[in-house]
């Protein structure tokens, strides 16, 4: 095809490596769905994006819809689609470090009117990371959180604690501050990822091979950084798009 027809325009031509997308675009939520998200990333395995050893992963992630049914198979008390948020935190080893953080994190929320509803300890198998990403690998709790507002309300608020937490904490004087990131904290989204290989992530986070983890999109990257050492919040996807970090021109930025 040579010239534009339809929807279909040659300018908009590009490459997207270690990009994937799987989609439903009807908007029902399907295992099937995290399931080919998942196949996608791991046939981007023979990007080389690991170390030597073959089992420690520059980072690797998925990100899906909040997986509604799943979270209520945990028997925690959320209210319905869209009245709350949750994600996936990164946080120190260290007791002590990880209260603080916790504790900061919790204080924005209460400015917000925010409440939580809990904090889960994220299952995963620590006999899959490789010795350099599981000497890094922080402790990882998946949060809830509510408020009275509507969504777009609530959701502008989630993005507000995400954002002075992660300030407070960097700014502040603590030995771990490194190692806390929030993946992602929205009533929409949530994202899994880390210091893994593309082969890892579906055995290391557990939740994702649970039928009744269901979402109607599945955006997957394989990060192959090749300016920044790896760590695990650098890990791929972003919150809301992801790329190959080698975008070089203006109108590809735009």
């Amino acid at each position: 095809m040579n010239g534009a027809l339809g929807l279909y325009d040659p300018s908009y031509e590009q490459d997207s490596c270690g990009v994937g997308l799987a989609v439903n675009i009807s908007g029902v939520g399907d295992h099937r769905i995290v399931e080919y998200g998942l196949r996608i990333l791991e046939n981007m395995a023979h990007r080389g994006a690991e170390n030597a050893d073959g089992k420690t992963g520059d980072g690797t992630g998925i990100t899906v819809q909040i997986p509604h049914d799943f979270i209520k198979t945990l028997d925690i008390q959320v209210p319905e689609v869209g009245r709350y948020g949750t994600g996936i935190i990164f946080l120190p080893r260290g007791d002590s470090d990880r209260k603080v953080c916790l504790s900061i994190l919790r204080e924005e929320c209460a400015r917000y009117g925010l409440y939580e509803i809990a904090l889960r300890d994220v299952p995963v198998d620590l006999e899959i990371p490789g010795p350099l990403a599981l000497a890094a690998e922080p402790v990882t709790e998946q949060i809830f959180l509510t408020s009275y507002d509507g969504q777009d309300t609530l959701e502008h608020k989630l993005y507000a604690v995400r954002k002075r937490a992660a300030n407070r904490i960097a700014a502040s004087d603590m030995e771990g501050k490194d190692d806390f990131y929030i993946c992602s904290l929205s009533t929409r989204t949530i994202t899994y990822k880390g210091m893994l290989t593309p082969l890892q992530i579906r055995v290391y986070y557990k939740d994702l091979t649970d039928p009744m983890f269901r979402s109607s999109i599945a955006m997957v990257h394989s990060r192959f950084s090749t300016n920044t050492m790896p760590k695990w919040k650098r890990a791929q996807p972003f919150r809301m798009l992801c790329h190959n970090g080698e975008i070089n021109t203006i109108k590809g930025n735009r």
